[in-house]
Protein backbone atom coordinates (compact mmCIF):
# COMPACT_ATOMS: atom_id res chain seq x y z
CA UNK A 1 0.00 0.00 0.00
CA UNK A 2 2.96 2.76 0.62
CA UNK A 3 4.55 2.10 -2.28
CA UNK A 4 5.70 -0.57 -5.15
CA UNK A 5 9.57 -1.62 -3.33
CA UNK A 6 8.78 -4.84 -2.33
CA UNK A 7 7.37 -5.96 -6.03
CA UNK A 8 10.39 -4.52 -7.60
CA UNK A 9 12.97 -6.58 -5.44
CA UNK A 10 11.38 -9.31 -5.92
CA UNK A 11 11.15 -8.98 -9.95
CA UNK A 12 14.73 -7.82 -9.81
CA UNK A 13 16.13 -10.62 -7.56
CA UNK A 14 14.32 -13.10 -10.84
CA UNK A 15 15.46 -11.49 -13.21
CA UNK A 16 19.49 -11.46 -11.98
CA UNK A 17 18.77 -15.04 -11.62
CA UNK A 18 17.39 -15.11 -15.13
CA UNK A 19 20.10 -13.63 -16.26
CA UNK A 20 22.63 -15.74 -15.26
CA UNK A 21 20.87 -19.16 -15.96
CA UNK A 22 20.49 -20.29 -12.42
CA UNK A 23 17.26 -21.19 -10.51
CA UNK A 24 17.23 -19.23 -7.00
CA UNK A 25 18.28 -21.95 -4.06
CA UNK A 26 15.00 -21.25 -2.08
CA UNK A 27 11.54 -22.63 -2.66
CA UNK A 28 8.50 -20.25 -2.91
CA UNK A 29 6.61 -20.29 0.50
CA UNK A 30 2.69 -20.88 -0.30
CA UNK A 31 0.03 -18.43 -0.09
CA UNK A 32 -1.01 -18.75 3.60
CA UNK A 33 2.44 -18.72 4.67
CA UNK A 34 3.21 -15.60 2.99
CA UNK A 35 0.18 -14.32 4.40
CA UNK A 36 1.29 -15.10 7.88
CA UNK A 37 4.62 -13.78 7.73
CA UNK A 38 3.40 -10.41 6.34
CA UNK A 39 0.79 -9.92 9.11
CA UNK A 40 3.62 -11.09 11.63
CA UNK A 41 5.76 -8.05 9.72
CA UNK A 42 3.43 -5.74 10.05
CA UNK A 43 2.73 -6.66 13.88
CA UNK A 44 6.29 -6.70 15.50
CA UNK A 45 7.46 -3.90 13.41
CA UNK A 46 4.58 -1.84 14.36
CA UNK A 47 5.46 -3.15 18.07
CA UNK A 48 9.00 -1.30 17.60
CA UNK A 49 7.37 1.83 16.11
CA UNK A 50 5.02 1.92 19.22
CA UNK A 51 8.39 1.78 21.58
CA UNK A 52 8.99 4.83 20.02
CA UNK A 53 6.71 6.96 21.63
CA UNK A 54 8.48 5.88 24.87
CA UNK A 55 11.96 7.07 23.24
CA UNK A 56 10.55 10.69 22.47
CA UNK A 57 8.67 10.34 25.71
CA UNK A 58 12.79 9.68 27.46
CA UNK A 59 13.83 12.18 25.15
CA UNK A 60 11.72 14.85 25.35
CA UNK A 61 11.92 14.31 29.61
CA UNK A 62 15.65 14.43 29.55
CA UNK A 63 15.85 17.75 27.74
CA UNK A 64 12.94 19.98 29.47
CA UNK A 65 14.13 21.38 32.98
CA UNK A 66 12.64 19.14 35.86
CA UNK A 67 9.62 21.35 36.54
CA UNK A 68 8.16 20.45 33.09
CA UNK A 69 9.14 16.62 33.19
CA UNK A 70 5.74 15.25 34.07
CA UNK A 71 3.46 17.51 31.93
CA UNK A 72 5.74 16.11 28.68
CA UNK A 73 5.71 12.41 29.60
CA UNK A 74 1.41 13.25 30.16
CA UNK A 75 1.58 14.86 26.77
CA UNK A 76 3.44 12.13 25.19
CA UNK A 77 1.19 9.01 26.14
CA UNK A 78 -1.74 11.39 25.87
CA UNK A 79 -0.95 12.11 21.84
CA UNK A 80 -0.48 8.39 21.30
CA UNK A 81 -3.43 7.55 22.89
CA UNK A 82 -5.43 10.57 20.78
CA UNK A 83 -3.63 8.85 17.44
CA UNK A 84 -5.05 5.34 17.76
CA UNK A 85 -8.41 7.05 18.62
CA UNK A 86 -7.96 9.34 15.22
CA UNK A 87 -6.34 7.12 13.13
CA UNK A 88 -9.90 4.76 13.96
CA UNK A 89 -12.90 7.34 13.36
CA UNK A 90 -11.56 8.65 10.04
CA UNK A 91 -7.71 8.83 9.62
CA UNK A 92 -7.14 5.38 8.37
CA UNK A 93 -10.11 5.73 5.52
CA UNK A 94 -9.51 9.19 4.73
CA UNK A 95 -5.43 8.14 3.84
CA UNK A 96 -6.48 4.67 2.31
CA UNK A 97 -9.74 5.05 1.04
CA UNK A 98 -9.27 7.41 -1.79
CA UNK A 99 -11.72 8.43 -4.01
CA UNK A 100 -10.27 11.74 -6.12
CA UNK A 101 -6.65 11.79 -6.26
CA UNK A 102 -6.54 14.18 -3.38
CA UNK A 103 -8.39 12.99 -0.07
CA UNK A 104 -10.03 10.10 1.02
CA UNK A 105 -13.21 8.66 2.69
CA UNK A 106 -14.68 10.64 6.35
CA UNK A 107 -15.59 7.25 7.81
CA UNK A 108 -14.25 5.04 10.45
CA UNK A 109 -12.02 2.00 10.19
CA UNK A 110 -14.78 -0.48 10.56
CA UNK A 111 -12.96 -3.45 11.38
CA UNK A 112 -10.75 -6.36 9.72
CA UNK A 113 -11.98 -7.54 6.15
CA UNK A 114 -10.43 -11.02 6.40
CA UNK A 115 -13.11 -13.28 5.02
CA UNK A 116 -10.95 -14.59 2.18
CA UNK A 117 -8.44 -15.96 4.57
CA UNK A 118 -10.82 -17.22 7.00
CA UNK A 119 -12.07 -19.32 4.54
CA UNK A 120 -8.38 -20.71 3.01
CA UNK A 121 -7.97 -18.19 0.31
CA UNK A 122 -4.68 -16.47 0.30
CA UNK A 123 -3.58 -13.43 -2.12
CA UNK A 124 -0.13 -12.99 -3.15
CA UNK A 125 1.17 -10.18 -1.06
CA UNK A 126 -1.87 -10.90 1.44
CA UNK A 127 -2.06 -9.89 5.08
CA UNK A 128 -4.44 -8.99 8.05
CA UNK A 129 -6.76 -5.81 7.50
CA UNK A 130 -6.20 -5.32 11.07
CA UNK A 131 -1.93 -5.60 11.02
CA UNK A 132 -2.05 -3.13 8.59
CA UNK A 133 -4.13 -1.01 10.23
CA UNK A 134 -1.75 -0.95 13.27
CA UNK A 135 1.34 -0.56 11.70
CA UNK A 136 -0.34 2.58 9.83
CA UNK A 137 -1.68 3.58 12.90
CA UNK A 138 1.58 3.98 15.17
CA UNK A 139 3.32 5.72 12.37
CA UNK A 140 0.49 8.97 12.93
CA UNK A 141 1.69 9.33 16.79
CA UNK A 142 5.86 9.93 15.78
CA UNK A 143 4.22 13.41 13.54
CA UNK A 144 2.88 14.39 17.04
CA UNK A 145 5.52 13.31 18.74
CA UNK A 146 7.97 15.77 17.46
CA UNK A 147 5.52 18.82 18.05
CA UNK A 148 5.39 18.07 21.19
CA UNK A 149 9.25 18.35 22.10
CA UNK A 150 9.42 21.88 20.01
CA UNK A 151 6.42 23.38 22.26
CA UNK A 152 7.39 21.77 25.75
CA UNK A 153 7.33 24.12 28.44
CA UNK A 154 4.99 26.71 27.60
CA UNK A 155 2.31 25.39 25.70
CA UNK A 156 -1.19 24.52 27.48
CA UNK A 157 -1.93 21.01 27.88
CA UNK A 158 -5.55 20.53 26.49
CA UNK A 159 -4.39 23.37 23.47
CA UNK A 160 -1.66 21.15 22.85
CA UNK A 161 -4.02 17.81 22.65
CA UNK A 162 -6.27 19.78 20.50
CA UNK A 163 -4.16 20.36 17.88
CA UNK A 164 -2.82 16.77 18.16
CA UNK A 165 -6.62 15.68 17.33
CA UNK A 166 -6.54 18.06 14.38
CA UNK A 167 -3.17 17.12 12.92
CA UNK A 168 -3.36 13.24 13.51
CA UNK A 169 -7.28 13.44 12.14
CA UNK A 170 -6.99 15.99 9.27
CA UNK A 171 -3.65 17.15 8.19
CA UNK A 172 -1.49 13.85 8.43
CA UNK A 173 -3.80 11.58 6.61
CA UNK A 174 -4.71 14.20 3.86
CA UNK A 175 -1.09 14.56 2.72
CA UNK A 176 -0.40 10.99 3.39
CA UNK A 177 -3.37 9.69 0.99
CA UNK A 178 -1.12 11.90 -1.70
CA UNK A 179 1.65 9.40 -1.99
CA UNK A 180 0.61 6.42 0.28
CA UNK A 181 -3.03 6.25 -0.84
CA UNK A 182 -2.00 6.23 -4.26
CA UNK A 183 -2.84 9.88 -4.91
CA UNK A 184 -1.74 12.64 -7.38
CA UNK A 185 2.17 12.79 -6.28
CA UNK A 186 2.06 9.02 -5.80
CA UNK A 187 0.82 8.76 -9.55
CA UNK A 188 4.00 11.35 -10.34
CA UNK A 189 6.45 9.25 -9.58
CA UNK A 190 7.01 11.07 -5.85
CA UNK A 191 8.94 8.41 -3.79
CA UNK A 192 8.72 8.40 0.31
CA UNK A 193 9.76 4.73 1.38
CA UNK A 194 8.84 5.40 5.18
CA UNK A 195 8.17 8.94 5.38
CA UNK A 196 11.13 11.59 6.00
CA UNK A 197 8.43 14.06 4.39
CA UNK A 198 4.98 12.08 5.39
CA UNK A 199 5.42 11.67 8.31
CA UNK A 200 8.77 14.15 9.89
CA UNK A 201 8.81 17.08 7.72
CA UNK A 202 5.00 17.11 8.44
CA UNK A 203 5.59 16.85 12.37
CA UNK A 204 8.56 19.79 11.91
CA UNK A 205 6.11 21.91 9.70
CA UNK A 206 3.55 21.74 12.44
CA UNK A 207 6.65 22.33 15.53
CA UNK A 208 7.45 25.25 13.45
CA UNK A 209 4.08 27.20 12.87
CA UNK A 210 3.32 26.20 16.79
CA UNK A 211 6.96 27.42 17.84
CA UNK A 212 6.24 30.92 15.30
CA UNK A 213 2.68 31.61 16.91
CA UNK A 214 3.46 30.30 20.34
CA UNK A 215 6.74 32.20 20.44
CA UNK A 216 9.75 31.32 22.79
CA UNK A 217 10.21 30.60 26.06
CA UNK A 218 10.32 33.41 28.81
CA UNK A 219 13.96 34.46 29.56
CA UNK A 220 15.08 32.56 26.23
CA UNK A 221 16.13 35.35 24.22
CA UNK A 222 17.34 39.01 25.89
CA UNK A 223 15.88 42.23 23.85
CA UNK A 224 19.82 42.62 23.11
CA UNK A 225 20.08 39.34 20.97
CA UNK A 226 21.59 37.56 23.50
CA UNK A 227 20.30 33.42 23.64
CA UNK A 228 20.11 32.27 27.26
CA UNK A 229 20.48 28.35 27.25
CA UNK A 230 18.21 26.64 28.93
CA UNK A 231 19.50 23.07 29.92
CA UNK A 232 17.50 20.16 30.54
CA UNK A 233 17.33 17.85 33.59
CA UNK A 234 18.30 14.73 32.35
CA UNK A 235 21.09 13.97 29.69
CA UNK A 236 21.46 10.72 30.73
CA UNK A 237 17.79 10.02 30.31
CA UNK A 238 17.76 11.94 27.19
CA UNK A 239 20.60 9.30 25.85
CA UNK A 240 18.27 6.46 26.39
CA UNK A 241 15.39 8.19 24.42
CA UNK A 242 17.95 8.36 21.87
CA UNK A 243 18.92 4.73 21.87
CA UNK A 244 15.37 3.59 22.10
CA UNK A 245 14.65 5.72 19.02
CA UNK A 246 17.07 4.18 17.33
CA UNK A 247 15.92 0.66 17.84
CA UNK A 248 12.28 1.50 17.36
CA UNK A 249 13.97 3.09 13.68
CA UNK A 250 14.19 -0.84 12.63
CA UNK A 251 10.33 -1.26 12.72
CA UNK A 252 9.83 2.34 11.38
CA UNK A 253 12.02 1.59 8.52
CA UNK A 254 12.06 -2.13 8.26
CA UNK A 255 8.29 -2.82 8.52
CA UNK A 256 7.81 -0.48 5.60
CA UNK A 257 9.29 -3.50 3.22
CA UNK A 258 5.64 -4.52 3.54
CA UNK A 259 6.35 -8.09 3.22
CA UNK A 260 8.06 -10.94 4.50
CA UNK A 261 6.40 -13.70 2.70
CA UNK A 262 9.73 -14.41 0.55
CA UNK A 263 13.42 -14.33 0.17
CA UNK A 264 13.75 -11.25 -2.07
CA UNK A 265 11.59 -8.86 0.61
CA UNK A 266 13.85 -10.70 4.03
CA UNK A 267 16.48 -9.41 1.97
CA UNK A 268 14.93 -6.18 1.22
CA UNK A 269 14.53 -5.73 5.13
CA UNK A 270 18.20 -6.65 5.92
CA UNK A 271 19.47 -4.11 3.93
CA UNK A 272 16.98 -1.91 5.29
CA UNK A 273 17.94 -2.76 8.71
CA UNK A 274 21.71 -2.29 8.06
CA UNK A 275 21.53 1.03 5.80
CA UNK A 276 19.07 2.85 8.71
CA UNK A 277 21.86 1.95 11.58
CA UNK A 278 24.68 3.30 9.67
CA UNK A 279 22.89 5.96 8.81
CA UNK A 280 22.87 6.58 12.13
CA UNK A 281 25.89 5.83 12.86
CA UNK A 282 26.69 8.53 10.77
CA UNK A 283 24.38 11.26 11.51
CA UNK A 284 26.57 11.12 15.55
CA UNK A 285 29.61 11.14 14.28
CA UNK A 286 29.72 13.66 11.56
CA UNK A 287 27.65 15.94 14.99
CA UNK A 288 30.52 15.50 16.81
CA UNK A 289 33.31 16.21 14.27
CA UNK A 290 31.95 19.47 13.52
CA UNK A 291 30.95 20.48 16.78
CA UNK A 292 34.66 19.72 17.83
CA UNK A 293 36.22 21.90 15.03
CA UNK A 294 33.40 24.66 15.36
CA UNK A 295 33.00 25.01 19.31
CA UNK A 296 36.11 23.01 20.64
CA UNK A 297 33.86 20.94 22.67
CA UNK A 298 31.87 17.89 21.72
CA UNK A 299 27.73 18.64 22.83
CA UNK A 300 26.06 15.47 23.85
CA UNK A 301 22.74 16.94 22.70
CA UNK A 302 23.82 17.71 19.38
CA UNK A 303 25.17 14.15 19.02
CA UNK A 304 21.60 12.90 19.97
CA UNK A 305 20.36 15.06 17.28
CA UNK A 306 22.63 13.78 14.73
CA UNK A 307 21.99 10.29 15.35
CA UNK A 308 18.08 11.18 14.81
CA UNK A 309 18.89 13.52 11.71
CA UNK A 310 20.54 10.45 10.37
CA UNK A 311 17.74 8.37 10.85
CA UNK A 312 15.28 11.04 9.37
CA UNK A 313 17.65 11.05 6.55
CA UNK A 314 17.86 7.57 5.31
CA UNK A 315 14.06 7.03 5.86
CA UNK A 316 13.26 8.37 2.33
CA UNK A 317 15.01 5.47 0.76
CA UNK A 318 16.69 3.06 3.23
CA UNK A 319 16.37 0.05 0.79
CA UNK A 320 18.24 1.05 -2.39
CA UNK A 321 21.84 2.97 -1.26
CA UNK A 322 24.66 0.84 -0.40
CA UNK A 323 26.09 1.15 3.04
CA UNK A 324 28.42 3.57 2.26
CA UNK A 325 26.10 5.67 0.91
CA UNK A 326 23.77 5.33 3.91
CA UNK A 327 26.37 6.52 5.95
CA UNK A 328 27.21 9.78 3.89
CA UNK A 329 23.52 10.61 3.58
CA UNK A 330 23.22 10.33 7.50
CA UNK A 331 26.55 12.28 8.39
CA UNK A 332 25.04 15.25 6.26
CA UNK A 333 22.05 15.29 8.28
CA UNK A 334 24.17 15.27 11.38
CA UNK A 335 25.57 18.23 9.69
CA UNK A 336 22.48 19.78 9.22
CA UNK A 337 21.36 19.50 12.71
CA UNK A 338 24.63 20.85 14.48
CA UNK A 339 24.00 24.39 11.68
CA UNK A 340 20.47 24.18 11.84
CA UNK A 341 20.26 24.96 15.80
CA UNK A 342 21.57 28.27 15.74
CA UNK A 343 19.99 28.80 12.57
CA UNK A 344 16.72 28.58 14.90
CA UNK A 345 18.15 30.63 17.58
CA UNK A 346 19.18 33.53 15.25
CA UNK A 347 15.55 33.54 14.09
CA UNK A 348 14.20 33.52 17.80
CA UNK A 349 12.22 30.53 17.00
CA UNK A 350 12.20 28.93 20.44
CA UNK A 351 12.31 24.54 19.51
CA UNK A 352 13.38 23.04 23.51
CA UNK A 353 14.74 19.50 22.20
CA UNK A 354 15.77 20.43 18.05
CA UNK A 355 13.34 18.92 16.61
CA UNK A 356 12.82 21.15 13.80
CA UNK A 357 16.12 20.64 12.38
CA UNK A 358 16.45 17.14 13.40
CA UNK A 359 13.34 16.19 11.50
CA UNK A 360 11.95 18.94 9.25
CA UNK A 361 15.39 19.53 7.77
CA UNK A 362 16.90 16.16 7.66
CA UNK A 363 13.26 15.26 6.30
CA UNK A 364 13.43 17.37 3.57
CA UNK A 365 17.25 16.63 2.92
CA UNK A 366 16.71 12.72 2.90
CA UNK A 367 13.87 13.32 0.47
CA UNK A 368 15.64 15.01 -1.87
CA UNK A 369 18.56 12.15 -1.68
CA UNK A 370 16.04 9.63 -3.04
CA UNK A 371 17.25 10.66 -6.86
CA UNK A 372 20.70 9.68 -6.07
CA UNK A 373 20.23 6.24 -5.30
CA UNK A 374 17.02 5.49 -7.14
CA UNK A 375 16.69 5.56 -10.95
CA UNK A 376 13.52 6.03 -11.24
CA UNK A 377 13.25 9.29 -8.90
CA UNK A 378 13.74 12.85 -9.45
CA UNK A 379 15.14 15.61 -7.92
CA UNK A 380 12.25 17.70 -9.54
CA UNK A 381 9.63 15.44 -8.73
CA UNK A 382 10.70 14.80 -4.88
CA UNK A 383 11.22 18.61 -4.98
CA UNK A 384 7.34 18.94 -6.08
CA UNK A 385 6.38 16.66 -3.11
CA UNK A 386 8.30 18.46 -0.41
CA UNK A 387 6.81 21.93 -1.19
CA UNK A 388 3.50 20.88 -1.55
CA UNK A 389 3.22 18.94 1.24
CA UNK A 390 5.21 21.77 3.17
CA UNK A 391 2.78 24.21 2.14
CA UNK A 392 -0.39 22.45 2.80
CA UNK A 393 0.85 21.76 6.40
CA UNK A 394 1.90 24.99 7.28
CA UNK A 395 -1.52 26.67 6.02
CA UNK A 396 -3.74 23.82 8.07
CA UNK A 397 -1.31 24.34 10.57
CA UNK A 398 -0.77 28.05 10.96
CA UNK A 399 -4.94 28.31 11.20
CA UNK A 400 -5.20 25.29 13.54
CA UNK A 401 -2.85 27.30 16.26
CA UNK A 402 -4.34 30.58 15.07
CA UNK A 403 -7.91 29.87 15.76
CA UNK A 404 -6.86 28.04 19.13
CA UNK A 405 -4.93 31.28 19.85
CA UNK A 406 -7.86 33.48 19.79
CA UNK A 407 -10.31 30.79 21.18
CA UNK A 408 -9.36 28.55 24.79
CA UNK A 409 -5.86 29.99 24.47
CA UNK A 410 -2.31 28.21 23.60
CA UNK A 411 0.18 29.89 26.15
CA UNK A 412 0.83 28.85 29.41
CA UNK A 413 0.79 32.20 31.75
CA UNK A 414 3.73 34.03 33.13
CA UNK A 415 3.42 32.36 36.66
CA UNK A 416 2.50 29.01 35.59
CA UNK A 417 5.70 29.11 33.24
CA UNK A 418 8.12 30.59 36.29
CA UNK A 419 6.44 27.86 38.45
CA UNK A 420 6.50 25.10 35.44
CA UNK A 421 3.90 22.98 34.20
CA UNK A 422 4.19 20.45 36.06
CA UNK A 423 3.16 22.16 39.60
CA UNK A 424 0.62 24.37 37.44
CA UNK A 425 -1.27 21.64 35.28
CA UNK A 426 -1.01 18.63 36.87
CA UNK A 427 -0.18 19.55 40.71
CA UNK A 428 2.54 17.45 41.22
CA UNK A 429 6.26 16.92 40.39
CA UNK A 430 8.69 14.36 38.57
CA UNK A 431 11.23 14.39 41.07
CA UNK A 432 9.25 15.84 44.62
CA UNK A 433 12.16 14.83 46.58
CA UNK A 434 14.56 17.37 44.64
CA UNK A 435 11.95 20.08 45.22
CA UNK A 436 12.45 23.17 47.18
CA UNK A 437 9.75 21.99 49.34
CA UNK A 438 10.46 18.40 49.94
CA UNK A 439 11.12 17.38 53.75
CA UNK A 440 13.15 14.33 54.97
CA UNK A 441 11.40 11.51 57.16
Amino acid sequence: MRNLTYLKTAAATAAAFALIGAAPAFAAVDSETAYVLNTFSFLVNGALVMWMAAGFAMLESGLVRSKNTATICLKNIALYALSGLTFYLVGYNLMYMDVTGYIGSFSPFWGPDDAEALAGTFSDGGYSASSDWFFQMVFVATAASIVSGTLAERTKLWSFLAFVVLLTAIIYPIQGSWVWGGGWLSEMGFSDYAGSTLVHSVGGWAALTGAIILGARKGKYTAEGRVNPLPGANLPLATLGTFILWLGWFGFNGGSVLALGSAASAIEMANVFANTNMAAAGGVLAAMIVTQIIYKKVDLTLALNGAIGGLVSITAEPADPTIGLAILIGAVGGVIVVFAVPLLDKLKIDDVVGAIPAHLFCGIWGTLAVAISDPEATFVTQLTGVVSIGLFVLVLSSIFWLILKYTIGIRASVEDEIEGLDKAELGLEAYPEFGQGSQSF
